[in-house]
């Protein structure tokens, strides 16, 4: 891997009040951000959050209008060509061309790199071992998989052994199969030494791998923390309802927060009714509630909460809920 600098021993991605403006709508708002090393850090939000935007300007690919970002303490804005020896970059979209064969995809990329062509060859060929792609090494990438273009544009961002990984949405589109795959990857990266910045819409992807987490919507970062502890932040339990009458749910809301005290997390167009519980024998109370009020359930569950749960309770509205626009690809 490339050499990294001493300074700010610890942290390879150190932002404050990063700002992006596109006309006048702030696609990025005053965000901070501390990655520690070794880390796979993952930033949750649904389209039009700002994820990608806030990558493209770590990555130095959008210029930064407020604020100051650090990789490995050297300035993002000042030193843009430094902080690319430092980053490899896999976007939602694969930068690999598919008339060209898996080898020399990567033949290519190592070349444009500046590596002599048997170093190209040879990395090209470690790569394609490492990412179970040897076996299609010559084929063109039009007889690919999605899975295989995603690994294999993957592989291309690792040319250089880049101490920092920038995977934007990186398992979008793949199947289950394909996604574990991808996510075994990644946590290989990280036994060999590297940091993982990742967004993702995938609340299951982003349990399964982060280590911390940062919840960003419209623009601005609504929480952060460890999977567990974002969990906790919503209670202890939650007691999942489904009403008979869907027509009744503020009623059962109403109920919730005289009993506890809060306002429970409403899905009205299913009848629903997600509530935090600090104590899980509060559902009883609830549950007893609406049965002297002849509320008729159709379904009751206490569970741990997930990080659905988090984002509706932080944000109003799912993970995967677009906000009527994309991500700026400017």
């Amino acid at each position: 891997m490339q050499p990294v600098r001493d300074s700010h021993a610890g942290l390879a991605v150190e932002a404050s009040g990063l700002v992006k403006k596109f006309d006048n709508v702030r696609a990025v708002d005053g965000i901070d951000l501390e990655i520690r090393r070794g880390q796979v850090f993952g930033v949750l939000g649904p389209n039009g959050a700002g994820k990608t935007t806030m990558l493209k300007m770590l990555a130095t690919l959008l210029p930064i209008d407020g604020g100051v970002a650090r990789v490995f303490g050297v300035d993002v804005a000042t030193n843009p060509h430094q902080v690319r020896q430092l980053v490899g970059v896999t976007g939602q979209y694969a930068s690999v061309d598919e008339n060209l064969t898996g080898r020399e995809n990567l033949v290519l990329f190592g070349r444009l790199l500046g590596l002599p062509r048997a170093q190209a060859h040879a990395t090209a060929d470690e790569l394609l071992a490492s990412f179970g792609l040897s076996d299609a090494a010559d084929r063109q990438l039009k007889g690919f998989s999605g899975g295989m273009r995603r690994r294999l544009d993957l592989a291309a961002s690792l040319i250089r052994r880049p101490p920092l990984i920038f995977l934007d949405e990186p398992t979008t589109g793949l199947d289950p199969r394909t996604r574990g795959q991808m996510w075994d990857t990644i946590r290989s990266l990280v036994r060999g030494g590297a940091t993982v910045l990742l967004t993702t819409q995938y609340l299951d992807e982003a349990d399964q791998l982060a280590d911390r987490i940062a919840v960003i919507d419209r623009g601005t970062k609504v929480a952060e923390g460890t999977p567990d502890e974002l969990k906790a932040s919503v209670g202890n339990s939650t007691l999942h309802v489904r009403l008979e009458d869907r027509e009744r749910t503020a009623d059962a809301a109403a109920i919730v927060a005289r009993i506890l005290g809060e306002e429970p997390v409403l899905t009205p167009e299913a009848g629903g009714l997600n509530i935090a519980l600090a104590d899980a024998n509060r559902a009883a109370d609830v549950l007893i509630a609406f049965r002297e009020m002849k509320l008729g359930i159709s379904t009751a569950s206490v569970r741990q909460p997930t990080l659905d749960e988090v984002f509706l309770a932080l944000t109003g509205h799912h993970s995967t809920a677009a906000d009527g626009a994309k991500e700026e690809v400017r």
